[in-house]
């Protein structure tokens, strides 16, 4: 078992065989675990809010939050009769295994969506441009959209139910769509800030600080100045835009090699050629992967339920407060 002890504390991961005996970090603490106790048994514990709480009132701060390593084997773990902890692991581990596919399943899915994007619109211009299609600055093929922040001294425009995008919000690997944001806000923070409310199928890519990133809109959501929104004027679902600030982000790296790639502009955007395909084509492919882009979403959408149930029951588990039912035969 490993968990972090600085930054990010309390994160934890069971070591696969394949890696016995690697080296860590010194910001990784390695938990050696009794066989007849296992591996998913301590990581579901350390995962619960009674481990959790018992880190974060241990931990230090001075540049970054840290949990000492001599408080590592004091974490209070849970340990009821085997039967229970089969059965309670089995429960908790069905979820996680169903979060695990669908991640293993949008994987897939983004993987042939990227296919026929390139089979569209690169493979197709590989030798000249088809009738009608036009390279243009990337600005007249989307509506760019600013971000704000309301006031931080302003309670009343926080902690509302309106997720607000900033980077560290980005989505990993193939998950394309943001869901969920670290912060929310209000309708009053929207009203008195320059944010607006972003509808599903924007495009959000970070322009300052981490440059780059780049999110599909899974849910209505504001976003904070450091990005930019982008609708794209051809097709009703943006998916077409998507890919293709994924090229441009990519593009941008390229002429950026050697130098330092800190912020995006609208004149960095308005300086880059992009191909504007006919509206027509631009509707029929986002009609083609339209199944596997909503397929992804509601895939996250669903995984997030799954994780929330997953953590409402974690402690009620532990605790002794809910009880599983113990198959005849367990041991």
């Amino acid at each position: 078992m490993l968990l972090t002890l600085v930054g990010s504390l309390g994160e934890s991961a069971v070591v696969p065989t394949e890696l016995a005996g690697w080296n860590v970090a010194r910001a990784v603490g390695v938990i050696p675990v009794r066989t007849e106790i296992g591996s998913r048994w301590v990581e579901l514990c350390l995962r619960s809010s009674l481990s959790q709480n018992f880190i974060g009132t241990r931990a230090t701060t001075t540049v970054q939050a840290t949990f000492n390593l001599r408080d590592l084997a004091n974490i209070p773990i849970p340990l009821p009769p085997k039967k229970e902890r089969d059965a309670i692991a089995s429960v908790l581990g069905a979820l996680d295994d169903k979060i695990e596919l669908n991640r293993r399943m949008n994987e897939t899915m983004e993987a042939l969506a990227q296919s026929l994007f390139k089979s569209w619109f690169v493979d197709a211009t590989q030798s000249a441009l088809p009738k009608g299609w036009r390279e243009v600055p990337f600005t007249e093929t989307v509506e760019i959209i600013g971000g704000g922040t309301p006031k931080t001294s302003v309670a009343e425009y926080w902690s509302g139910d309106i997720p607000w995008f900033s980077v560290v919000d980005a989505p990993q690997g193939s998950d394309l769509f943001v869901i969920d944001t670290e912060k929310k806000i209000t309708q009053a923070g929207v009203d008195n800030s320059s944010t607006q409310v972003l509808p599903i199928g924007t495009t959000i890519i970070s322009a300052r600080g981490t440059v780059g990133k780049v999110a599909l809109v899974g849910v209505p959501m504001a976003m904070n100045q450091s990005c930019y929104g982008l609708r794209g004027k051809a097709g009703t679902k943006g998916f077409h835009s998507y890919f293709v600030t994924r090229a441009l982000v990519s593009q941008l790296q390229q002429h950026a090699h050697g130098s330092v790639f800190d912020t995006i502009t609208r004149d960095t955007l308005a300086g880059v050629q992009v191909t504007l395909p006919l509206a027509a084509v631009v509707e029929q492919f986002e009609e083609k992967v339209s199944p596997l882009m909503e397929r992804i979403r509601n895939n996250l959408l669903e995984s997030r339920t799954l994780a929330a149930l997953r953590d409402a029951l974690l402690p009620k588990l532990l605790s002794g407060e809910l009880r599983v039912p113990i198959q005849k035969g367990n041991t």
